[in-house]
């Protein structure tokens, strides 16, 4: 559907009808975007996760057993 013919259904709609898509479409803009950013940011820190040794210092005792003390 084009944009122009979404905006004359969109106008054909009471005001708080439009008012709830409008509040819809930003919160699914902000959502995708916020997803994007985790994203982008996962991919720019894996390789430093993966190979800085002040990342990893713990991995090295993942496979050791661990006691709770009660």
């Amino acid at each position: 559907m084009k944009t122009t013919k979404i905006i004359k259904e969109l106008s054909r709609l009471p005001v708080n009808k439009r008012i709830y898509v409008i509040e819809k479409t930003i919160q699914s803009i902000r959502q995708q975007e916020d997803s994007n950013q985790l994203t982008i940011a996962a991919d720019h820190l894996s390789n430093d996760y993966k190979n800085d040794k002040e990342l990893t210092v713990f991995t090295e005792i993942d496979f050791e057993n661990f006691y709770e003390t009660r």
